[in-house]
């Protein structure tokens, strides 16, 4: 909200307490930048219950076996004291209560405790539909986020330190960017590598990113990724070239699809990378039915590497992605090594709800690799080359609702149906997860 609806209920309360009767007071007049000031506040809290989640074994009372409450509070103040600049800074507190698990972020899968620090920092200058950079702290996003993206769903999510370049046209727009990844620090500021002159990662992930209309009927994009990292067990330096294609259902008479295929060549902690992974997708959109119902198929698959130790990684690299909810809620999955087919069915039952219903089926690509998680290093077993491939199926179904103009709503469940693969290397125990979760937003 601007400083102005802040300060003019005051001026007229205190009018009304001074000279009595209905205030006549004319318009507070303030100083044309602050004018141009507006404060943002952002409250989310979710509780969560999930059982055999994270090893599929029923009889081992995990800590991750649990239920508990995930609280984040976000503030943040907008500035545009020109045209052409433009101010944004934002801190953060997250929190977690009630869980048996440490309250530490990302150990034993826990979202832990940071207690309020800086999210967004950042200064932009020109016009953002034009032509701008914008530098400091700030969200990386790209496409459908399955390699660049906030992950909002993780409580405290993802931020870059990063100078980005942005120029736009009528039907076309590109952007290059350096950047590093913010990394959560207990009881310490978060910093990324730019500025953490204690680490030795050096991590650099820059990007172009080009995307136009100029075929109608879709967005085209391209773009090409470079990583680096340094580490004793050798330097990261590879790179992500990709394209991605997306119909636009309003064009192609309720039809819409998306292609998207993604190649990587370099190195890996010193070994040879070659990996790929594509996606794609085609559903129909009943545009003219009150409750605008999809249906969607769509088939995923990231290379994975059979022959560990022969000096080349076939395994592709998720990079920084939003993989929750592609390959479903239960947050099982990444784009690597792995094979996802999914059916997905959504409809909006009232103008402010939407529901959707998704199953999800999950193959490793290769059983001489790993079965990696959502953030592309924990396993969820060790590595069992004669293991069946098949993971299992996912059930997930969400309540999507805005209750008011500021509050929203979401309501989920989801079921695995765990596969062969589990009970070839372990115990194979289906797993719950279920959540409810409340946005307030100003």
């Amino acid at each position: 909200m601007r400083l102005r609806q802040l300060l003019i209920p005051g001026y007229l309360i205190s009018s009304a307490l001074l000279y009595g009767g209905e205030p006549t007071a004319p318009p507070v007049v303030l100083p044309p930048t602050l004018d141009k000031v507006q404060f943002t506040f952002h409250a989310r809290v979710r509780g969560e219950y999930r059982e055999n989640v994270f090893d599929f074994n029923k009889k081992n009372d995990a800590l991750t076996d649990d239920s508990w409450i995930l609280h984040r509070i976000r503030l943040g103040i907008e500035w545009q004291p020109t045209d052409w600049l433009h101010v944004t800074v934002q801190g953060q507190d997250v929190r977690e209560s009630f869980s048996d698990r440490p309250d530490v972020p990302l150990q034993q899968g826990a979202e832990g405790d940071d207690a309020f620090d800086l999210r967004l920092a950042s200064l932009e200058f020109g016009d953002p539909k034009h032509l701008s950079l914008k530098l400091g702290r700030q969200v990386l996003t790209y496409g459908d986020e399955r390699l660049v993206g906030p992950l909002e769903w993780l409580n405290f999510s993802r931020t870059f330190d990063a100078v980005k370049l942005h120029y736009q046209e009528k039907d076309w727009w590109i952007d290059g960017f350096a950047s590093s990844v913010v990394r959560l620090h207990e009881s310490k500021f978060n910093n990324s590598d730019w500025t953490d002159t204690q680490n030795s990662r050096r991590q650099i992930f820059s990007g172009l990113y080009f995307s136009t209309t100029a075929l109608d009927v879709q967005s085209t994009d391209l773009y090409a990724y470079h990583l680096h990292e340094e580490a004793l067990a050798g330097s990261t330096d590879f790179v992500t070239l990709g394209t991605r294609m997306k119909g636009d259902p309003l064009k192609l008479s309720g039809w819409d699809y998306i292609v998207e295929l993604v190649g990587q060549t370099g190195q890996v902690r010193g070994q040879d990378l070659k990996a790929y992974a594509y996606h794609l997708e085609g559903g129909y959109n009943w545009l003219s039915n009150p409750w605008k119902p999809r249906l969607a198929l769509e088939y995923s698959a990231g290379s994975g590497d059979g022959q560990a130790g022969d000096g080349q990684v076939g395994t592709f690299q998720n990079l920084f992605p939003t993989n929750h909810p592609p390959y479903g809620f239960m947050d099982t999955m990444a784009w690597q090594n792995m094979h996802n087919l999914v059916l997905r069915l959504a409809a909006q039952p009232h103008k402010k709800v939407k529901t959707t219903l998704d199953m999800h089926a999950f193959w490793l690509a290769d059983t001489g690799d790993a079965w990696y998680r959502t953030n592309g290093t924990t396993q969820v077993r060790n590595i069992t080359p004669g293991a069946n491939n098949y993971a299992g199926a996912e059930l997930d179904f969400t309540i999507n609702a805005k209750l008011t103009q500021h509050l929203d709503m979401l309501l989920g469940y989801s079921h695995f149906f765990a596969g062969s693969y589990l009970d070839d290397t372990g115990a194979g125990d289906d797993a719950d997860f279920a959540y409810l979760m409340l946005t307030l937003n100003y």
